[in-house]
């Protein structure tokens, strides 16, 4: 069998696997980053070609994965995917860009932002879309959605109509993010990770980008969008039977709410969002504090919650 880059004539596919050869879907498992992305990198940047059968089945080197993590690491650096080919032929380029005003991440903020404030749903559907076909959710998080979001917290605070452009965005990023969930929860058959929001907001963002950056980790997820009392939550958790719960809460918790929230339950337990620093000196030594989406993502990998088992 001869599987080349200029003769992709090789029709055995197992026995590409064989020599280390590795397929697409382990690629993503791997590096975190979804067949689409990786297809996009190929098609419209060149930055990763892989083999090809001669069925078409993409086949990766392990050389190819090693420069999927490198272009991910300039992408946390707020690098444009479009910049990175570039980079990477250059061995001497600096360890930090200045990726300030007028970095592609800016310009895709204005674009949201304008669609946000037409109250433009297809718009930032599109925008939206477009984003996250080039980028790993966690670059998306971190690049484009926390920032957006603290923008929109400044303009919120002076702005008349602030409260339906709130509404509004909070609606569609709760239904652009479940139906993510709901997909991707299609793919697994492990015991999920249930966050529950324990405020008494209708609407947490940060719930939402939360299970959706934990889904993209390749990890069941429920969402219980309201507060359950904690009998029914005891009733819940022995009919779903979670690997672990999450509570994020973006408010202070009632006096005496926090024991039972994180108390006498069959699984681990951790509390997040802007409450896990309010209740911080009231929480046992040991519990699991995640201030922010990225928080949790890192706290649930490192007690081992993410392996899909």
């Amino acid at each position: 069998m001869d599987i080349t880059r200029d003769n992709p004539t090789g029709n055995d596919y197992q026995a590409a696997l064989a020599r280390g050869l590795l397929p697409i879907r382990e690629v993503a498992r791997q590096t975190g980053i979804n067949p689409v992305t990786l297809r996009a990198w190929e098609r419209r940047y060149g930055l990763i070609v892989p083999l090809r059968t001669s069925k078409g089945h993409r086949l990766y080197t392990r050389e190819e994965v090693a420069r999927i993590h490198l272009i991910l690491t300039w992408l946390d650096r707020g690098v444009a995917v479009g910049q990175v080919k570039g980079l990477l032929k250059d061995q001497d380029a600096p360890a930090s860009l200045d990726t300030s005003s007028d970095s592609p991440w800016e310009e895709q903020r204005r674009h949201l932002l304008e669609a946000i404030g037409n109250l433009a749903e297809r718009q930032l559907d599109e925008c939206f879309n477009a984003a996250m076909a080039l980028y790993p959710p966690k670059t998306l998080y971190r690049q484009l959605l926390q920032p957006l979001l603290q923008d929109l917290e400044q303009r919120w605070r002076t702005q008349f109509g602030a409260q339906v452009e709130r509404v509004f965005l909070y609606s569609w990023l709760r239904t652009k993010l479940g139906t993510r969930l709901y997909h991707n929860n299609r793919q697994y058959s492990a015991a999920p990770i249930l966050l529950v929001n324990a405020s008494d907001l209708p609407m947490e963002p940060g719930l939402w980008l939360t299970a959706w950056l934990v889904s993209s980790a390749d990890c069941a997820v429920e969402v219980f969008d309201w507060p359950v009392p904690a009998a029914e939550l005891a009733l819940a958790t022995a009919q779903i039977q979670p690997r672990a719960l999450l509570f994020y809460s973006s408010q202070p918790l009632a006096a005496g709410q926090l024991p039972r929230l994180l108390e006498g339950h069959p699984c681990p337990c951790l509390l997040g969002g802007p409450a896990a620093a309010i209740h911080q000196a009231e929480l046992a030594p040991g519990a699991t504090l995640a201030e922010g989406p990225l928080d949790a993502l890192q706290a649930l990998a490192n007690l081992g919650l993410l392996l899909n088992r």
